[in-house]
């Protein structure tokens, strides 16, 4: 099997189990009653409680929205299925690899982040941002660079630059020229070409085009938001520096849109290609589909360059307002759905868009979770770093002493900013910086996190480097230790991380025992396909020789040289030699593949004249072939082939391990459970 094939399998069948088995447990009535804590099933020496399988089946089929629910029945053999994998995998240590527990931990640092963060300060944070995803802005900035460290003398200096721009701006002068003049950002100014190096580039005048929340650093984006439409920002500090933003608009989200297009190509270097002649182009195109809109897929496939949207009527894939170039963008915006624009011109060429629809934001319980995890993973979640950990500290009694703290940092001199500190043989390390009931922290570990973390400074004094380095430590330490105890405190948790634990283990295995084995079984495939050649059909189809004719005046001599029955590969010599603007296609064809092989008789030998509608060029088809349905051949099917060989040699597999771990289950036990979900 093809790598990317491989990769596709994992993603999607890893993806799979964890979304299946990720949800958080919900407690139950049904599950106070005792008899949930004994065996429902039994894998060899390994055990499941009624408990187990109710909590994992109410999370997949009751508290959830899945289309395809399973009853009871259905859903426990699915249940043993996953477990004997499971045991299997566990049972040839395949937990103990470096690399699964490198991947299990990597999983498990994500799923723990929700429980160190503010939950108040986190939903202010969730209601902002969800406020703010109801509106796209256009705006355009001015950036003076100002390093997050910079001197104090030289953050100044930067403010009142941003400053003396901004007055300037508000006295009227062009924002974009100020941009072009001032802006660190490089993709304000316009760039000569170099040779070998570079090409021309045209800068955007500071013009950052449509955006939304999430879109830009979040000081940035709140200068952007607190901002009035047409109004100046006052600087916006952020890690890149002061920014002055001016708001040029500001528009209901559009949410994911999905536009098709036919987009026709500027080459400067191909004559047929020139900004004019295309500009013309797609006028005339634009003027004949938007009378005959019905068939825009026919137009798409005909004069469309943009080859990678050909099969899907020129739809694009769903994107948002910051994923594609502000012209493309701005005309979106302005149209309603079904609606087919002007050709808009862009640096690659030009489009005729045709809006199919958008998404727009849900409910704010709708989009709540989701917002949530990108605020954790946003720089806005640091604002409550701070009080989580002091939360932290309080729910786990760890106490700090200052004195100890403070007398130790007296003790370090000027070699800290040179990041060179070296610690002085008088210093206690033994003395304790912070404690808990179960751990303490001292001096010596602080002096140890020095040595590892300590770098040059040209700014801090010696006192203020060593109490940055303090807090950085503490932090630090009171989160792992929070994080060493997620297991303990929290039930939910840990049952999510031996779902996660699972989840890895079960593509693993799957890997080994079905997806490599099936993709290496050249005879074992070759067998399948035999078995299942009647599963593998063609629908009727046609054999044709499609010629396109760019001009009008050759197209009887070339009908003539087509209904003589010149083979093909001559055919296409002649044209070529005789500068014919004509191509050539000859292959099958089922219904729908194109309009005009369609609409021609199939039947052998008919050759039929289609002139384009919006053009000078000419179809010619000839039938070559009709074919009945028939089964396809191996190459042609090796894709699904593999697929069902892959879900028989798992199925083969699956009763190897039943008898292996000799699955019994509790049909006692197993009616209560069904009786608890009746309707």
């Amino acid at each position: 099997m093809p790598n990317n094939e491989k990769n596709m399998i994992r993603k999607q069948t890893l993806r799979t189990w964890l979304i299946a088995l990720s949800f958080m447990m919900m407690p139950s009535l049904i599950m106070a009653q005792s008899y949930t804590k004994k065996t429902l099933i039994t894998l060899g020496d390994k055990e499941v409680t009624v408990k187990e399988f109710m909590d994992t089946y109410e999370k997949n089929n009751v508290n959830t929205d899945v289309i395809d629910k399973k009853n009871v029945d259905e859903y426990l053999k699915l249940y043993v299925d996953f477990k004997l994998k499971v045991a299997e995998a566990e049972d040839l240590k395949m937990d103990t690899a470096a690399s699964f527990i490198k991947e299990l931990n990597n999983y498990r640092q994500q799923l723990a982040k929700p429980y160190f963060s503010n939950d108040d300060i986190t939903d202010e944070l969730v209601k902002e941002a969800y406020d703010r995803m109801q509106y796209d802005i256009n705006a355009a900035h001015i950036l003076i660079k100002c390093d997050v460290n910079a001197v104090p003398a030289d953050t100044m200096a930067a403010y009142k630059k941003a400053m003396s721009i901004r007055e300037r701006a508000m006295k009227g002068e062009d924002f974009g020229d100020l941009a072009a003049e001032f802006s660190d950002d490089p993709s304000a100014r316009d760039l000569e070409e170099i040779p070998g190096v570079r090409k021309a580039y045209k800068g955007n005048r500071g013009e950052l085009g449509y955006f939304t929340v999430f879109d830009m650093v979040y000081p940035f984006e709140t200068g952007v938001y607190n901002t009035e439409v047409g109004g100046i920002s006052m600087p916006v500090r952020s890690s890149f520096g002061y920014h002055i933003i001016k708001v040029n608009s500001k528009t209901p989200a559009s949410g994911y849109i999905r536009a098709a297009h036919i987009f026709l190509a500027v080459d400067p270097k191909d004559p047929t290609k020139s900004d004019s002649l295309v500009k013309i182009k797609a006028q005339n195109i634009y003027n004949e589909v938007v009378n005959d809109d019905k068939n825009w897929t026919d137009y798409v496939r005909r004069y469309s360059d943009d080859k990678g949207t050909l099969a899907n009527n020129g739809v694009l894939s769903p994107f948002r307002v910051n994923q594609i170039v502000p012209e493309f963008i701005t005309m979106v915006k302005s149209l309603e759905p079904n609606q087919i624009s002007e050709p808009v011109k862009t640096s690659f060429g030009y489009h005729i868009i045709k809006l199919v629809g958008s998404t727009a934001p849900g409910t704010f319980e709708h989009e709540k979770e989701k917002i949530k995890e990108k605020v954790e993973r946003d720089m806005r979640g640091q604002l409550s770093e701070e009080i989580a950990m002091r939360r932290i500290m309080k729910d786990n009694n760890i106490k700090e002493n200052t004195k100890v703290k403070d007398a130790f940092i007296a003790t370090i001199d000027s070699t800290i900013i040179e990041g060179q500190y070296v610690a002085s043989e008088k210093v206690n390390g033994k003395q304790v910086l912070f404690s808990t009931k179960d751990k303490s922290w001292t001096v010596q570990d602080f002096i140890d996190h020095i040595y590892a973390k300590q770098k040059r400074q040209g700014f801090l004094t010696p006192a203020a480097y060593a109490y940055q380095l303090y807090d950085n430590y503490l932090q630090q330490e009171v989160f792992a230790y929070e994080d060493s105890k997620l297991e303990d405190k929290y039930p939910e948790f840990k049952a999510l991380v031996q779902e996660y634990h699972d989840g890895i283990l079960l593509f693993s295995l799957m890997e080994n025992q079905v997806w490599n084995k099936a993709a290496e079984d050249t005879l074992g495939l070759q067998d399948y396909y035999e078995r299942n050649k009647d599963s593998y059909m063609w629908k009727d189809r046609v054999r044709a020789v499609v010629v396109t004719c760019q001009r009008k005046d050759n197209v009887e001599e070339i009908k003539n040289l087509v209904v003589e029955g010149i083979e093909v590969d001559s055919l296409r010599t002649y044209l070529r030699e005789n500068k014919s603007q004509a191509s050539v296609r000859y292959t099958f064809y089922q219904r729908g593949e194109n309009m005009n092989v369609d609409a021609t008789e199939w039947k052998e030998g008919v050759v039929e004249l289609y002139p384009s509608k919006v053009d000078n060029s000419t179809q010619i088809i000839k039938i070559m072939e009709v074919r009945q349905p028939e089964p396809k051949t191996f190459k042609e099917a090796r894709g699904v082939v593999t697929s069902g060989y892959q879900a028989e040699l798992e199925t083969q597999w699956l009763e190897q391990l039943r008898e292996k771990y000799s699955v019994t289950v509790d049909e006692k036990l197993l009616n209560k459970v069904k009786e608890n979900y009746k309707n």
